[in-house]
């Protein structure tokens, strides 16, 4: 009995093995041409493979997000920025972000959230709905953070929802502070981010 166990174990683990080596690089590939797609939906067209060109930056919470430049010719035109953020309603909320070169919020997919269906779960087309408040597209976050306005801000919240669209505006917030950081070019800190988060310093006793 022992050894008809030891066997179909043996068998049963030898088939997993193989069926895993099957698939592993049609699952690899189907992921990256599903992020391919996110990136180009969020950024304004290139002919580079921001994938291969994707770098790590940080934000002022200490963790860091990845950004992925968007190139036409050689030129950049716009990234995109993988963030996320614990305040949801029901928890963590995935998002990407498409920044033009001028660093204006071009556009946004929500990746993964477990908000309230018909509540919470409205951020996905909400903040995108032209000609109204609730639009986040085309904002230049150089001037500021995005606040819901009972907040102080301009936004409109979704309708009973206005934890889900601070921990959304939360999400915006931080891939801008990723990407404003950065040299999307290169991936390395601007100078001029870094010269002001110097003098910031000085003013702090």
């Amino acid at each position: 009995m022992l050894l008809s166990l030891t066997l179909i174990s043996a068998i049963a683990g030898a088939i997993l093995a193989g069926i895993y080596m099957l698939t592993e690089q049609p699952i690899a590939a189907s992921k990256a041409a599903t992020l391919q797609n996110a990136i180009r939906a969020v950024v304004p067209e290139f002919d580079n493979t921001p994938t291969d060109e994707a770098f790590m930056a940080a934000t002022p919470e200490g963790d860091s997000l990845k950004i992925y430049p968007a190139k036409k010719g050689g030129q950049l035109v716009g990234a995109a920025v993988e963030s996320n953020t614990q305040k949801g309603f029901s928890g963590e909320i995935k998002v990407i972000v498409g920044f033009d070169a001028e660093g204006k919020l071009y556009n946004y997919s929500v990746l993964q959230h477990a908000e309230t269906p018909g509540l919470g779960s409205k951020m996905q087309e909400w903040f995108r709905t032209e000609g109204t408040d609730r639009s986040v597209l085309g904002s230049d976050l150089s001037q500021g953070p995005l606040q819901v306005k009972k907040d102080g801000g301009t936004v409109d919240a979704i309708t009973a929802a206005t934890i889900s669209s601070r921990a959304f505006l939360d999400a915006i917030n931080r891939a801008y502070s990723a990407f404003s950081g950065t040299d999307a070019t290169t991936g390395a800190t601007s100078q001029s981010n870094s010269n002001e988060e110097k003098e910031g310093g000085n003013d702090h006793e």
